[in-house]
């Protein structure tokens, strides 16, 4: 199965502030979903509680330590990262992608096959970062440019990541 880590984050490595997306960017809106359609997402509960509800054609794996967590049905709720990538691999899932938060991203690079990093061209205020990782460890295989217009807010580059000799 493939682990695939999914994030934008700013020059200053800033992800969110108050749970929230810091920035409107249409055209990363529409690269994660057409990455994540039709696979498992794996999140931790502040991420899921931020969205709200689960995403459309999507099945949702939400790490929490709360048992009474509640979330509809067809959906997972599991009590750590290493849980959510066993039922991934115990459903023969060809794919699963982890969408966060910091804490999540932290524990996740190393179980990674590949990272989809929106680099922003900003440094806002934030008060959640994503982890600093090894760069020797990757090597880049796509990277595309995105400018600024109406529709988002600022300059920004789609870049996949492999990891070197996983």
């Amino acid at each position: 199965m493939k682990i695939s880590l999914i994030v934008a984050k700013a020059k200053n490595n800033v992800i969110g502030k108050d749970n929230q997306l810091i920035w409107r960017l249409s055209s990363d809106l529409k690269l994660f979903k057409k990455h994540t359609t039709g696979h498992h997402i794996i999140m931790g509960r502040k991420t899921y509680e931020s969205m709200g509800k689960p995403l459309p054609n999507r099945t949702s794996i939400v790490i929490s330590r709360n048992k009474d967590f509640k979330i509809p049905e067809g959906h997972h709720l599991v009590n750590s990262l290493e849980e959510a990538i066993q039922l991934g691999i115990s459903r023969n899932l060809d794919q699963v992608f982890i969408i966060g938060g910091a804490q999540i991203y932290k524990d996740a690079i190393q179980f990674c096959d590949e990272m989809l990093i929106t680099e922003v061209d900003a440094e806002p205020d934030g008060d959640v970062f994503f982890p600093e990782f090894d760069s020797k460890a990757w090597k880049i295989v796509q990277s595309e440019q995105f400018s600024k217009d109406e529709k988002n807010e600022y300059d920004f580059k789609f870049v996949i990541y492999k990891r070197v000799n996983p």
